[in-house]
C-alpha cells in the first residue's frame, strides 16, 4: 500500500486494500472488506462500513458516512457531510452492455453538501443531489434534486421538504412560506419551488 496519509490517526482495517496514490485525512476509519481504488482523495472524519468500494479517482469530502455495501464509482463526487445508507447504487453510465466499452461515456454525478441517499436508493448517473436533499429508502433518482428536497418512490418524487437537522419542513411544495426547525431554531424559506436557509 502507497497511502498519502495527510494526517495522523487514519484507521485503514487490515482486511480493507488501499491502492496507490490515494490520500486519506484525519481521523477517518475504512472498516472491513472495503477497497480503495488508485488516485482517490478522501477527506477527514471519514467513516466507511463494511464492503465499500471507492473509485478509481473519486474524491470524498469530509465527515462522509458510507454505510455497508456501497460502491462509489468513477465519476461520483461526494460533497461534505454526504450520508449513503446501506447498499445505495450508483451508476456511471446509462447503457450498459457487457460486451461494449463505454468509458468514455461516464456521466459525473454530483452529491452535494450534507444530503441523504437512503438504504437501497439507486442514484442514476449524471445527476445531481443538491444540498442537504433526503432520499428516501428504495427510491430511484434519475433527475436533478433540488436542495432540501425529501424524495420517495420510483422514479423519485417529491413530497416535501427537509431541515438540515433531518426533520421534514411544515411547508408546501410551492407558493411562498416561512417555518422554523423546532431542533435548531433554523429558519427557512420557501420561495416558488426552492428552499433558502434565512436566519
Amino acid at each position: 500500500m502507497n497511502i498519502k496519509y495527510n494526517f495522523k490517526n487514519v484507521f485503514v482495517h487490515e482486511t480493507s486494500y488501499v491502492d496507490e496514490n490515494v490520500e486519506i485525512g484525519e481521523n477517518t476509519k475504512i472498516w472491513h472488506f472495503n477497497h480503495v481504488l488508485n488516485n482517490c482523495k478522501i477527506g477527514n472524519n471519514c467513516s466507511f462500513g463494511q464492503n465499500v468500494v471507492v473509485g478509481p479517482n473519486v474524491n470524498i469530502g469530509n465527515k462522509v458516512k458510507i454505510q455497508n455495501n456501497v460502491s462509489v464509482y468513477e465519476c461520483v463526487s461526494l460533497e461534505d457531510s454526504v450520508f449513503c445508507g446501506p447498499s445505495c447504487v450508483f451508476t456511471n453510465v446509462n447503457n450498459p452492455r457487457s460486451e461494449i466499452i463505454r468509458k468514455n461515456e461516464y456521466k459525473k454525478t454530483f452529491v452535494k453538501k450534507g444530503a441523504t441517499l437512503g438504504a437501497n436508493s439507486t442514484i442514476i448517473c449524471g445527476v445531481t443531489v443538491g444540498e442537504y436533499a433526503f432520499i428516501g429508502a428504495g427510491a430511484m433518482v434519475n433527475k436533478n434534486i433540488k436542495p432540501y428536497a425529501l424524495m420517495v418512490g420510483v422514479p423519485a418524487k417529491q413530497i416535501g421538504w427537509m431541515s438540515e437537522y433531518g426533520e421534514k419542513l411544515d411547508l408546501p411544495l410551492s407558493g411562498n412560506a416561512e417555518t422554523t426547525c423546532k431542533h435548531t431554531g433554523k429558519k427557512y424559506q420557501l420561495k416558488d419551488t426552492n428552499v433558502l436557509v434565512i436566519g
